[in-house]
């Protein structure tokens, strides 16, 4: 009979202890329902207004500088150099002495041809007085007027061939290095230094054969180097290429601009941008109000709720061209919507929002610019 109360008494206490803890439990999830059936508060977030911006259409291609007029200076004849008279990385004028070679022995020749020619001469007016009286035949008149007119030219070009020992720059420009020493014996044809016109300066690329008709001879052009970076050099197409390059599909065109400081040099690497004749009007947003799923870019746009509170409305947009930090908005969006900037991962399709205040404070209804926190994130 004991053993029975016992069982009994012990049924009830494990009863009591078990409803105890479910009951607990019960409670605890009634709270929790409780706490998700009631709706949640905004989340702050900065938004950016869409804006209609005026973006003028360009053409990407990439190119090289080239000097209007470059040259490798060489001397025409062979001798020893006697004189440099510059200095590398100077600027030139046309017709500036660069390099003297040796010229004594031509100094020589060129007296000695002087001493014929003035010895013809005089004969040459010796007979012109006798021939009128009939002192000497015309023949002989012929002979020396010959003689001395062959003695001229022996000079002149003994003077041809000396001023070819004298090397002068054949335009304005920059030299580079020299390439010769004092003292050394040059062969025909050795550079002595590079020479360079840099402003203005051409910028040499190249265009799909598709783009021909956006291509026009006095078209803007925007070039960028990468030692200069943020710097935009400005110019306008000088000439196009007659002929497609049948290998490539591709047209040859030639840009100049303006390089008064001498920053651009022939050679470098340049990111080319023909612009086109007008621009045009186009809705932008920065790139970080973006995200990006399977189905293509979406963004979160800011708008009411039947209750008349603010959401984030997940909505598919189709993207165009890029300039800078700035994307442009094909389709998808009305000028001056509204959109979370950055943050999109924390959000879903029509949760609550808030539009943060300078404070970082919640501020329901606002409807200014993105807060100085936001920018800062956009960039």
């Amino acid at each position: 009979m004991k053993t029975v109360v016992r069982l009994i008494v012990v049924l009830i206490l494990l009863a009591l202890v078990l409803g105890g803890i479910f009951g607990w439990k019960y409670m605890k999830m009634q709270e929790m329902a409780a706490q998700q059936s009631q709706p949640q508060p905004p989340v702050p977030v900065d938004a950016v207004q869409l804006t209609a911006e005026s973006w003028r259409p360009e053409l990407k291609s990439v190119g090289s500088m080239r000097a209007v007029n470059g040259v490798a200076v060489s001397n025409e004849v062979a001798g020893l150099v006697s004189e440099i008279t510059f200095e590398s990385g100077q600027r030139v004028s046309q017709g500036d002495i660069l390099v003297k070679l040796d010229d004594s022995v031509d100094q020589a020749a060129l007296a000695a041809l002087e001493a014929q020619a003035r010895l013809t001469n005089e004969t040459f007016r010796r007979y012109s007085d006798l021939l009128p009286r009939n002192a000497i035949s015309q023949s002989q008149y012929d002979e020396a007027q010959a003689n001395y007119q062959a003695a001229r030219a022996d000079v002149a070009q003994q003077r041809a061939q000396m001023e070819k020992k004298t090397i002068r720059a054949p335009f304005d420009g920059v030299v580079g290095l020299r390439q010769v020493d004092f003292g050394e014996y040059i062969a025909v044809g050795t550079p002595i230094v590079d020479l360079n016109m840099l402003d203005p300066i051409y910028v040499d690329y190249s265009m799909p054969e598709k783009e021909l008709g956006n291509v026009q001879a006095g078209r803007s052009v925007e070039v960028r180097v990468a030692a200069y970076p943020g710097e935009v050099f400005s110019g306008q197409i000088q000439a196009i290429a007659p002929a497609v390059d049948e290998s490539s599909r591709t047209l040859e065109v030639r840009a100049t601009l303006a390089n008064p400081d001498r920053k651009l040099r022939p050679g470098m690497f340049a990111d080319v941008r023909t612009l086109a004749a007008e621009s045009e009007r186009v809705l932008t947003l920065p790139r970080t109000a973006l995200a990006f799923n399977t189905y293509g870019d979406y963004v979160f746009l800011i708008t009411e709720n039947d209750q008349a509170q603010l959401i984030a409305k997940r909505t598919q947009v189709t993207t165009g061209r890029t300039r800078g930090d700035q994307i442009e908005i094909v389709d998808g969006l009305e000028a001056g919507d509204r959109v979370v900037a950055v943050g999109q991962l924390r959000l879903r399709d029509g949760q609550p929002v808030s539009l943060a205040d300078d404070n970082g404070t919640a501020a329901v209804g606002d409807d200014r610019q993105p807060t100085e926190a936001g920018q800062e994130a956009q960039g």
